[in-house]
């Protein structure tokens, strides 16, 4: 086996990326040839993704990579989860809807009102969460549902564009609420029972898949032609790939936009205690599990951000973060990063000290004291998901990888390290294009070998930074 490259489109929920990938047996090397902003956009009937700026922007850096690597042997699609477009005849009906919009209250209603959640998870195994695709198409109007043909998500409507195949990855397709866990099919008897027109779902595909090749349209507007590869086109699905950990022994955390903190199983995990506790099961690569619970993330410190830039206070994030790590941890409160009031853009400064008050602790006085609040809080809630998670999973967990941008964050990294009392292993940042790449590698032939194999490739081309608990 020689080196080759594949092109890994990896779009986030703030930012996207395409990022070309050279892998060989003792070779990963990413080179990321675009990065273009993800902006939603607010209309009269609520809060959009902006779909065709994306794909636009996903086309330029396409164009770039083939320059770069005329001879690409792939492209592998990844993304955020559960939003998707609604097509007629081909047709996009209508920019996808932001899982942040408020629209999703009304499909939660309605689904529990035929299916109580605990009856959802024995099937689905999916913790709750109002924007779960199946709440979203529950709360769309009858008319637009019985007009539309098809319903793909972000991922699956960029390779439907690229390539003009519909198909729907099972990774992401296990974050609807609407797959089985029993044989990974559409649950066609919960489809109907929620009035959801069944024709909407794709056929499934699994990561490692061919799709399909580029339309010879695209093809000649990006200078090149290659087979689009089904990846683990939920995000996280791809991160959890490049964690080179040993999962009978590591709990994981990607760490961006939200924080995904679970352990790898073989079997998805439908106890009580698992419905109690708010866990998840996803769909992993090579059929694993990710048994998870999503933490609200980092969002909370980037909107708290971006609130503060946007009333003339410009922060250095770096800089803010030095100043929290002065501030004495005992003098800031730990708030429920879960609960739902830090959902939604807004005023998160605010949301913090209304919190407090309804708790009667004190509130932070400054930017840092905000700041720090908010790494504790991650922090104690990253600690209490991994302990839920081992003993849910029957992992005995003596590490937690923390990958994606989080690993960059090392007063976080250091404080969950503390506040688990478990040794943490930060990086690869990029773990995401990582495992999007090595997939799509393995699909070529460029590498061989279990998921254990790509994830030593990870380890010995990209060693973590150790942070052990003080």
């Amino acid at each position: 086996m020689t080196a080759g490259a594949v092109a890994a489109v990896d779009l986030g929920a703030t930012s996207g990326r395409v990022i070309v990938g050279h892998v060989g047996p003792d070779r990963v090397e990413t080179t990321t040839v675009a990065r273009f902003a993800n902006d939603p956009v607010r209309a009269g009937d609520g809060l959009h993704w902006d779909i065709l700026g994306l794909y636009g922007a996903t086309l330029r850096g396409l164009r770039e990579a083939f320059r770069q690597a005329p001879d690409l042997a792939g492209i592998g699609v990844d993304s955020w989860a559960v939003d998707y477009g609604l097509f007629r005849g081909g047709r996009l009906l209508g920019e996808p809807f932001h899982y942040r919009d408020e629209r999703t209250a009304r499909g939660v209603a309605a689904v529990h009102e035929r299916m109580p959640h605990a009856e959802l998870f024995e099937r689905n195994g999916l913790q709750f969460l109002p924007f779960n695709t199946l709440y979203q198409l529950a709360g769309e109007p009858a008319d637009v549902l019985g007009f539309a043909d098809r319903a793909l998500l972000v991922p699956d409507l960029i390779g439907y564009w690229l390539t003009g195949a519909a198909r729907a990855e099972v990774t992401n397709a296990s974050t609807t609420g609407l797959l089985r866990w029993l044989d990974h099919t559409w649950d066609d008897a919960l489809i109907a029972r929620l009035g959801i027109p069944r024709g909407l779902f794709a056929p499934l595909i699994t990561p490692g898949e061919r799709l399909a090749p580029l339309r010879a349209d695209v093809a000649a507007a990006l200078g090149g032609q290659a087979d689009v590869i089904a990846v683990g086109s939920h995000d996280t699905a791809s991160a959890v790939v490049a964690v080179p950990m040993q999962p009978e022994a590591a709990a994981y955390i990607s760490c961006g936009t939200w924080g995904l903190v679970g352990v790898e199983v073989e079997r998805p995990v439908l106890t009580p205690a698992a419905l109690a506790a708010n866990f998840t099961n996803e769909g992993g690569v090579d059929r694993r599990v990710r048994l998870l619970h999503n933490v609200m993330g980092l969002w909370i410190l980037s909107e708290t951000v971006r609130g503060w830039e946007q009333g003339g206070h410009a922060q250095d994030l770096p800089t803010l973060l030095d100043a929290a790590a002065e501030v004495p941890a005992s003098t800031v409160p730990v708030f429920d990063v879960d609960d739902p009031r830090f959902l939604p853009p807004g005023d998160m400064p605010a949301r913090i000290d209304a919190w407090c008050a309804e708790h009667g602790v004190a509130a932070p006085a400054t930017r840092a004291g905000y700041t720090r609040a908010i790494v504790e809080s991650l922090a104690q809630a990253f600690a209490d998901a991994v302990a839920t998670a081992a003993r849910l999973g029957g992992v005995d967990v003596r590490a937690i990888h923390i990958v994606g941008g989080g690993a960059l964050n090392t007063l976080l990294c250091q404080r969950t390290a503390d506040r688990s009392g478990l040794p943490v292993l930060a990086g690869p940042v990029e773990a995401t294009a990582l495992g999007n790449v090595l997939v799509q590698a393995r699909a070529a032939g460029l590498v061989t070998g279990s998921l254990e194999a790509l994830r030593d490739l990870v380890g010995r081309t990209h060693a973590p930074t150790r942070f052990d608990p003080r």
